[in-house]
């Protein structure tokens, strides 16, 4: 008898392991009932591919080998036949993943700031209050989201078995968390890209990227999207990845236009070897329907039940806007996949990139991430390190800045001081990333000796603020750096763009050209910001209150404004004159800004380039790569003009990728492509002159005097120790400079190619007027060169008056002559 028991046990065994196999075969354990999944129960279930993977690029650390079982657990675990909407239970699945929600971005990160108080250095150890008040709403609604698991639970018995079983096969197979193949970074070439028909070269398959940016019109050949010719289900986008790839999922987007509305609702996939051949993407036994879009701009992400191993991906739209009879099927797309190895050498001709030799953390990093680099950068190097906050955001950021020198904390004579800003736009997060492992380039060159970045650190005080915007940001790396879109987290959590936040000096300037008829009454720098901006009930961002009061406190010399979504360099005007879209409208010093924007684009090794395509909409290979930035676009109040007309810096704003937030696995060649620019244009700070004004008597520095070059209406002053910088193109030059209450001087300064600046200091003497004040204010007597010196003007002023009166008494005397 016991033997008969082993015996019916191993047969059932054997039959629970054909059982197992079978559904292993068929990618699914959904055996519950006969019926077979129709399209609209895929499309359901796929549709919950978006709402629950929307962490999947935001961790930041490239990940070879993390499972995404929710995603795939959702792909087959679908059993209704109406489409899933965003309900609040999926909703307290996001909160429990990120413990929070965007109305809580404050509260998240101040607590994580108390948590952190003992890593930090001085400046980072104050408390918040308003932590203390709101950290309990994340609590309700933790508490929330399990009453609502519960609920369901109870409905439906046999869903957590489903769940269960499912997500067994999901880490059976061991689906990698795959990075973008490339084709919003451009890494995909347009000859990859191929359609089954498109309506014209503007809307070809190149275009057919996610996130691209069409032009002004409609109708050029820069339009913002793929769109087919035809209107039917036979239509498709092809994507070569040029070997044998591990495909994981598709993201979809609707087409980038003023004037045209087109999306896809939903879509197949499509695999194949050789491209003669195609496998459709299953869906347990029938082929797989995804969700696409519902509005043209958000990134919708479907990720595969099971990955698929090929060298072409197809995207074949089934259902689309058809707006009558004149909607067409228009889409922008990335594809997810790994490379396979290559150990035979099979491709030879696809080798990728060398990755970056220096020892960085590449990956992206949250506020209370870049607090901990920033603190470790500073605890490597202590001594030409230290970390700095000039304000808070809205929701209570610090804006942190770390400064880079031989003597931190404090202006030396003659020192010029450097600033470069990145995460103005909160989604254009490259700048913070190329910050953040400038820091620590930096500080390791410097203890390993590197002659140029010692010489660097120790004639410049260099200030790198790694984020702006903080609160945008942390909406951004919420998303994710596929799934962020082109805008979400821009603005700031205001809702303003503080590109346009600053305060309207051009206006100023060209209305007092205008009305002014005497020309000498007129400034050229220096602008006082008007009334109404420096109101409390202005609106203007805390976050641009506090980098104006960083530019007032620091008398920086040269700086670059870090941005995203496309590759030049422009430089001021931002603004138009006439308000026109675009015009160009140069600066007195359009020669040097040139200079400067061609410093940095052309050791950029992606903008020197002369085989890329243009980013979006407008080709800079044209221009050089660098532009006037009126001439692309008007931009009133930008922080590059308010720089340049407010204080002495002059600053220029360098777009870096086409991709505004590249996937981690990117980061190390943006590093690469921009580490030599970076470094070569912190040194143009050193181009020019410098000097010191000082009084003649005292040699004491005197701050706040002019400093006049001839032929360039624009002027520079002193800052409080006396000592000046001037930016200025190799030449021959005369510089007057003058103070209140002395004479003027003038010397001929001459500006040579090297590396390092012309020394023109000046010796300014004392008027007697300004002297008299000064000894009279104290209760002193006149001294006796004072009382000659004032004797000698007296007499001169007399000679100049009998003069002038004689030659009056002779004209007249002439005048009667002549009558008679």
């Amino acid at each position: 008898m016991y033997k008969g028991y082993l015996q019916g046990r191993d047969t059932m065994a054997g039959a629970l392991h054909f059982i197992l196999l079978l559904c292993l075969h068929c990618g699914s354990f959904l055996l519950i009932s006969a019926t077979s999944v129709n399209v609209t129960n895929t499309v359901a279930s796929d549709a919950t591919f978006t709402t629950t993977s929307k962490g999947l690029f935001s961790a930041g650390k490239i990940n070879s080998t993390q499972v995404p079982t929710t995603e795939v657990t959702t792909g087959d675990s679908k059993t209704t036949t109406k489409p899933p909407k965003n309900t609040t239970a999926g909703e307290h699945l996001t909160e429990e993943a990120g413990k929070t929600v965007e109305k809580d971005v404050s509260t998240k990160h101040t607590e994580e700031e108390e948590e952190e108080e003992e890593e930090g250095p001085l400046e980072l150890e104050r408390r918040s209050t308003r932590s203390v008040k709101v950290a309990k709403k994340p609590k309700k609604i933790l508490k929330k989201s399990k009453r609502i698991t519960k609920k369901t639970k109870v409905v439906k018995k046999t869903k957590p078995q489903v769940k269960h079983s499912v997500s067994r096969s999901a880490a059976r197979e061991t689906v990698p968390q795959c990075p973008p193949l490339g084709l919003e970074s451009l890494k995909v070439k347009d000859n990859q890209l191929k359609a089954s028909s498109f309506k014209r070269r503007g809307l070809g398959p190149h275009r057919g990227r996610l996130n691209i940016q069409s032009g002004i019109e409609d109708g050029d050949i820069y339009d913002g999207a793929w769109c087919a010719q035809y209107r039917d289900k036979k239509q498709w986008l092809e994507v070569d990845a040029l070997r044998l790839t591990r495909f994981t999922g598709v993201l979809l987007q609707g087409r980038n236009s003023i004037w045209s509305w087109d999306v896809v609702y939903t879509y197949k996939v499509q695999f194949s070897n050789d491209s003669l051949v195609w496998k459709p993407c299953m869906n347990g036994t029938e082929e797989a329907v995804f969700e696409g879009n519902q509005d043209a701009e958000t990134p919708v992400l479907a990720l595969f039940n099971t990955s698929t191993v090929a060298r072409y991906i197809r995207i074949n739209p089934q259902t689309w806007y058809e707006n009558g009879t004149q909607g067409d099927i228009c889409l922008r797309a990335e594809v997810l996949g790994c490379t396979v190895p290559d150990p035979n050498n099979i491709y030879p001709w696809q080798t990728e990139p060398a990755a970056s030799k220096d020892k960085l953390d590449f990956r992206h990093h949250n506020y209370k991430e870049m607090r901990k680099l920033m603190k470790s950068v500073n605890e490597a190097c202590p001594d030409i390190t230290r970390i700095y906050s000039i304000g808070k955001s809205y929701t209570g950021l610090k804006l942190y800045v770390m400064e880079i020198s031989d003597n931190p904390g404090k202006h030396e004579l003659g020192e010029p001081e450097f600033r470069y800003v990145a995460g103005m736009h909160g989604n254009e997060v490259l700048g913070r990333e190329i910050l953040l492992n400038l820091m620590e380039y930096m500080c390791q060159e410097y203890k390993r000796g590197d002659q140029r970045i010692v010489r660097l650190i120790k004639d410049t005080r260099i200030h790198l603020l790694p984020s702006m915007n903080p609160d945008g940001y942390e909406m951004a790396f919420k998303k994710g750096s596929e799934l962020a879109g082109w805008a979400f987290g821009r603005y700031s959590y205001e809702g303003i763009d503080m590109n346009h936040n600053f305060a309207d000096l051009n206006s100023v300037m060209w209305n007092a050209i205008e009305l002014e008829t005497d020309r000498s009454k007129l400034i050229n720098h220096y602008f006082p910001i008007p009334e109404q901006y420096t109101s409390e009930d202005a609106f203007v961002a805390s976050e641009t209150r506090a980098v104006i009061n960083w530019m007032q406190n620091i008398p920086f010399v040269l700086g670059a404004n870090l941005h995203g979504g496309e590759l030049v360099v422009t430089y001021p005007f931002d603004m138009t004159r006439d308000w026109a879209p675009q015009e160009h409208t140069p600066t007195s010093d359009e020669s040097f800004f040139r200079w400067l924007a061609t410093a940095y684009a052309s050791t950029n090794q992606v903008m020197s380039n002369p085989d890329r395509r243009p980013c979006h909409n407008k080709d800079f290979l044209r221009y050089n790569n660098i532009i006037n930035g009126a001439e692309w676009h008007n931009v009133p109040g930008s922080m590059n003009d308010f720089s340049y007309l407010h204080t002495n810096c002059f600053e220029v704003t360098v777009e870096l990728s086409c991709d505004k937030f590249p996937h981690a696995s990117e980061l190390p060649i943006e590093w690469e492509n921009n580490r030599e620019s970076l470094l070569v244009y912190m040194e143009q700070v050193h181009r020019g002159i410098k000097g010191v004004i000082r009084d003649k008597d005292t040699e004491a520095g005197i701050p706040d005097a002019i400093i006049k070059v001839d032929d360039i209406d624009h002027h520079i002053r002193s800052v409080a120790d006396g000592d000046y910088w001037r930016l200025l193109n190799p030449g021959e030059y005369r510089v007057t400079a003058s103070a209140e209450g002395y004479f003027p001087s003038s010397r001929t300064c001459q500006v040579m190619y090297d590396f390092f600046p012309t020394i023109c200091d000046f010796n300014l003497t004392k008027m007697p007027k300004q002297r008299l004040k000064e000894i009279l204010a104290k209760g002193g007597k006149l001294p006796k060169d004072l009382q000659l010196r004032l004797r000698q003007l007296r007499l001169r002023k007399l000679r100049v008056t009998t003069k002038v009166m004689n030659q009056r008494r002779a004209a007249a005397a002439a005048k009667r002559a002549k009558k008679v």
